[in-house]
């Protein structure tokens, strides 16, 4: 477990720690534990929402720097592979096409309207949440980021396949269970109970609804690219987080 919290913290932050062990048993560990690294990224996002907002910035000010904060925490990690992801599922060709659009350095013009309409997103998402008392901005911003990082969870459950037999799909995807999901899903929407003044069950709701975006979305990658790759992760990410946010800043 101490290596994959080490290697959760490695994949999917700037922290800096020493490399530990890394093999299917780490990986394991890793992918379990990345809704709560997404909740350590969202308490440190929404501890800056309220210092902003007892500075009295204004809404879009809040909203984008709350965004560009969580990537610059994530090195960009997950919007590359939204990018990617998107150029490579809208090229409409065959698989190993795909695959090769997915890896070249260049963003198309499909990755980069999918990184503008989460960026722009989940900035109004941001803005929204920063207005509300303190314990029900961290409730949300720790739910909002967490609900992403299910989406691994999920993706990396037995039973799937690494679209490549090399690269970060291959290392962890077929090493959690569904188990492991229903316990990561029940630690996050037990946080979001408190996200929404007044409305206990919407918080909850909002999880469910990232959780089943990235459901479908990963279908649909797995059936054009026939698998998971490290870059489809990254998308999963960043739609989970993004429905899950607009979810939890309604009302």
């Amino acid at each position: 477990m101490r290596d994959g919290l080490r290697l959760a913290l490695t994949t999917f932050t700037v922290f800096p720690l020493s490399s530990g062990r890394v093999d299917r048993s780490a990986a394991r560990a890793a992918m379990i534990l990345a809704p709560v690294v997404g909740a350590l990224l969202g308490l440190v996002v929404g501890l800056a929402l309220f210092g902003l907002w007892l500075l009295h910035a204004p809404a879009l000010v809040l909203g984008g720097l709350a965004v560009g904060l969580g990537a610059a925490l994530t090195r960009g990690l997950h919007l590359d592979g939204l990018a990617d992801t998107a150029d490579g599922l809208g090229s409409y060709t065959a698989r190993p096409r795909a695959l090769a659009i997915m890896r070249s350095p260049e963003v198309g013009p499909f990755g980069v309207v999918a990184i503008v309409l989460a960026v722009l997103i989940q900035a109004g998402a941001f803005a929204g949440i920063g207005a509300r008392p303190v314990l029900a901005l961290l409730a949300s911003t720790v739910a909002g980021l967490a609900s992403g990082r299910l989406a691994v969870t999920w993706a990396c459950r037995r039973g799937m396949a690494a679209a490549r037999p090399d690269g970060l799909g291959a290392l962890v995807v077929g090493t959690t269970r569904g188990l492991d999901l229903a316990l990561g899903y029940l630690g996050v929407a037990a946080v979001a109970l408190l996200a929404v003044p007044g409305r206990p069950w919407q918080g909850p709701v909002a999880v469910l609804a990232g959780l089943g975006a990235t459901v479908l979305v990963h279908r649909h990658a797995v059936n054009r690219l026939g698998g998971t790759t490290g870059d489809v992760l990254g998308a999963l990410v960043e739609i989970g987080q993004t429905v899950a946010l607009v979810g939890l800043s309604l009302g």
